[in-house]
């Protein structure tokens, strides 16, 4: 767990609990509330007033208002109210095992799960996780909120190492919306960066993430590091291919810099234009800032933006 001071703990119990406190204090009630669903179902809040169908609606549902105006009976029907089940697809790749400052993007990506999983604990909700390795998928069983979050926080090598086929990120989303139908949150965190250096749009999972949001809530978590985005001036370098293992000799040339920071830059705004055109919520984490600031901008300005429900569910 990385302190304001940029000072990191590492211990599993000493850092949930210093997560746990920064929640409490920068971000308790940001997801407090009931948990509208996305269909017409068993709840208290009226969504839709429709004509009265004798034997099939609930007489004490009548709204008499619309049923002067219209002389014929009305009934209100509500918006079901459940349980708030939560899903984090979290990328474990290679090039997650990156970091330039006191913590890796993988660090970053723990942290990120475990603050979720202690923003959704209530009763009834529940958090599952889903690790995207390079030797395929390893689904863990939902738990609640803080208990899932605890163990988003022991990172052992058991993570790193699994035996299964290898899947890119868009096959791990499509996975995810495949496997998990019930409507809820679902949260993918990774730093979007695609094995064949692939940084223009149409981007490899752009349709999976569309069509996992269009049935759930769905945010993405961006999460990069500063040598992502522009190269030291050192001279020369052998850079490794994190995902493939590949190296190459460079002269950090002030031409070089120039032309990978403008291909840093491209591949982010891609990334957050392809988000966004899927209808996705966007948060952009950095290891060198603040991310729990970051994530805190983001939930407030997501509460106050107006949500609309998604018609083609009911």
């Amino acid at each position: 767990m990385q302190l304001a001071d940029g000072s990191v703990i590492r211990d599993p119990d000493r850092a949930f609990q210093a997560l746990d406190l920064v929640v409490r204090r920068r971000l308790d009630g940001l997801l407090q509330g009931d948990n509208a669903g996305l269909r017409l179902g068993a709840g208290s809040d009226p969504e839709e007033v429709v004509r009265y169908r004798p034997g099939e609606d609930d007489v004490r549902r009548i709204d008499w208002n619309v049923t002067a105006r219209s002389s014929e009976p009305h009934v209100w029907r509500p918006l079901a109210q459940h349980e708030l089940d939560t899903w984090v697809l979290v990328d474990e790749t290679a090039s997650m095992d990156f970091g330039t400052v006191s913590a890796e993007k993988r660090d970053v990506a723990a942290w990120v799960t475990a603050a979720i999983g202690l923003l959704t604990d209530g009763p009834g909700n529940r958090i599952g996780v889903a690790r995207h390795t390079a030797y395929g998928i390893r689904w863990e069983t939902p738990l609640p909120g803080r208990i899932a979050a605890r163990r988003a926080l022991r990172r052992t090598d058991a993570n790193r190492a699994q035996s299964g086929e290898a899947v890119d990120l868009a096959h791990a989303m499509s996975a995810l919306e495949r496997r998990q139908r019930r409507p809820g949150l679902r949260v993918i965190v990774s730093d979007f960066v695609e094995p064949d250096g692939t940084i223009d749009r149409p981007l490899p999972w752009e349709p999976a993430l569309r069509r996992l949001a269009a049935r759930h809530d769905v945010v993405v978590v961006d999460v990069s590091d500063p040598r992502d985005l522009e190269l030291p001036d050192l001279g020369h370098l052998v850079l490794t291919d994190p995902e493939s293992g590949r190296q190459r000799e460079v002269y950090t040339s002030p031409d070089l810099r120039r032309r990978y920071a403008a291909a840093a830059a491209a591949h982010r705004g891609a990334v957050a234009e392809a988000v966004r055109a899927t209808g996705a919520g966007h948060v952009a984490l950095r290891t060198d800032s603040d991310w729990v600031r970051d994530l805190a901008r983001f939930v407030r300005t997501r509460r106050r933006a107006p949500r609309v429900a998604n018609r083609s569910l009911r």
